[in-house]
């Protein structure tokens, strides 16, 4: 045998090299094909029922059903689409039940990979929120001693800032033209009250001229039990409370108006809290919250918000919060910082996994649904609020079932390479 010289050659031999190849890949096939023919007689007839084996894998093919998406989540298409990825929708062919984005792992795998699984359960969430704050008094338990006429004090009692002072303890005494002038009137129609309907007109007068000038009822009980104007009269504590400011002095004169002493009651306090704007969506009016004083870390101080106030600050784009807190012992005292965390949660039960049950991918979050018998199916899950360790579920998820919360991402991985494989054997093209 010549060999031809030249590229034509070569080019030949290459030929049959290849061709050679491809018997010697095809040797298996070619000895099962010719012991094949030689049972049957030699010969490659048709099958027992008349149909030939072309006919038979034509038969074989099956239909598909739908395509359903290739991450394992709950929607088909009729026909063939891409997800918002990009990949191909993997068709399902009659008679594969099984084909519904799930994996099935063996008993020893699971114990293997550490695979947990626990309930998806109703719970009430409890979502603290926390944000510093700053203790201040109460608005309504504040009091101001101010005269209403012009008067001269003759002497101020023992009483000085800080001081703890009862209702009605009296605080001076003082001397005013216009209450005395007031109190003789109102005297004078006392005495004159038994002659008839005109004294009892004028006795209301003059008890209504003692009201306007602001006498206290002391004031008028005595001018009723001495039936005399003193000339010094005491002016008693309007409340309970601490005095936090005091301007009376002995013998200073007085004009209508001038505050002389302001009076506290710190039995109650307030703590105003600022949160972020994001976050005012999650406050309540009778929420509770939990107040840790800075100067008191170890103590815990409960109360509740009272009230969401109505405007936002501009530069911080925070709103105010206001909770009341009862100050018993009088630790709490204006001006403090303190620790916040208020219980943003409902006591209305929601359906909730554990956090660890969540795989979150950014866009998309998903949680893996046992089914049992080593089967486990992804499911594409809307979140709530989270607390205490678990999230709310909104939808994707029902009450009772299991879900993965241990090892759920080794499961994903699984499904993601069922898909793909799924992919390649349905002759799409891999992404």
């Amino acid at each position: 045998m010549k060999l031809f010289v030249g590229v034509p050659g070569i080019v030949l031999a290459i030929a049959a090299a290849g061709i050679a190849g491809v018997l010697i890949g095809k040797s298996g096939w070619f000895g099962v094909s010719a012991q094949s023919a030689m049972q049957s007689g030699g010969a490659m007839s048709p099958m027992s029922d008349g149909t030939s084996a072309g006919a038979m894998a034509k038969g074989n093919e099956k239909k598909i059903k739908y395509y359903r998406n290739p991450m394992g989540l709950p929607d088909t298409s009729p026909k063939p689409k891409l997800d918002n990825m990009g990949m191909d929708y993997i068709p399902v062919y009659e008679g594969d039940d099984a084909d519904d984005g799930s994996v099935k792992f063996s008993p020893g795998k699971i114990q293997k990979t550490g695979v947990r699984s626990e309930l998806a359960e109703m719970r009430s969430l409890s979502v603290p929120l926390r944000a510093p704050g700053v203790v201040q008094q109460d608005e309504r338990r504040v009091s101001v001693v101010a005269l209403r006429f012009d008067g001269f004090i003759d002497g101020v009692e023992d009483v000085t800032t800080g001081k703890y002072v009862r209702k009605g303890q009296p605080l001076m005494n003082l001397y005013g033209p216009a209450l005395s002038s007031a109190a003789a009137e109102y005297l004078s129609a006392l005495n004159a009250r038994g002659d008839g309907a005109v004294s009892s007109q004028a006795l209301k007068g003059a008890r209504r001229r003692l009201e306007n000038l602001g006498a206290p009822e002391l004031l008028v009980a005595t001018i009723e039990r001495t039936r005399e104007v003193p000339v010094s009269m005491t002016w008693p504590a309007p409340q309970d409370g601490e005095i936090v400011e005091r301007t009376a002095v002995n013998g200073m004169r007085a004009a209508a108006g001038d505050v002389l002493f302001r009076i506290v009651d710190h039995d109650v306090v307030w703590v105003m809290v600022d949160v972020a704007e994001r976050d005012l969506s999650l406050i309540e009016v009778g929420q509770k919250a939990n107040v840790r004083l800075r100067a008191y870390p170890e103590r815990v101080f409960k109360g509740d918000v009272t009230l969401i106030y109505p405007h936002l600050k501009a530069e911080t784009r925070t709103a105010r919060i206001r909770i009341e807190l009862p100050n018993p012992e009088n630790l709490l005292r204006p001006d403090m910082y303190a620790d916040v965390e208020i219980e943003t949660g409902t006591a209305t039960p929601v359906l909730t996994v554990a956090n660890s049950a969540v795989i979150d991918s950014g866009n998309r979050q998903v949680v893996i649904i046992d089914k049992g018998e080593g089967r486990f199916e992804p499911k594409e899950v809307k979140l709530g609020r989270r607390g205490d360790g678990r999230v709310e579920i909104r939808e994707g998820v029902s009450d009772g079932d299991k879900v993965v919360v241990s090892a759920n991402f080794l499961i994903d991985a699984e499904s993601n390479l069922k898909a793909a494989l799924q992919g390649l054997e349905s002759g799409e093209k891999p992404q």
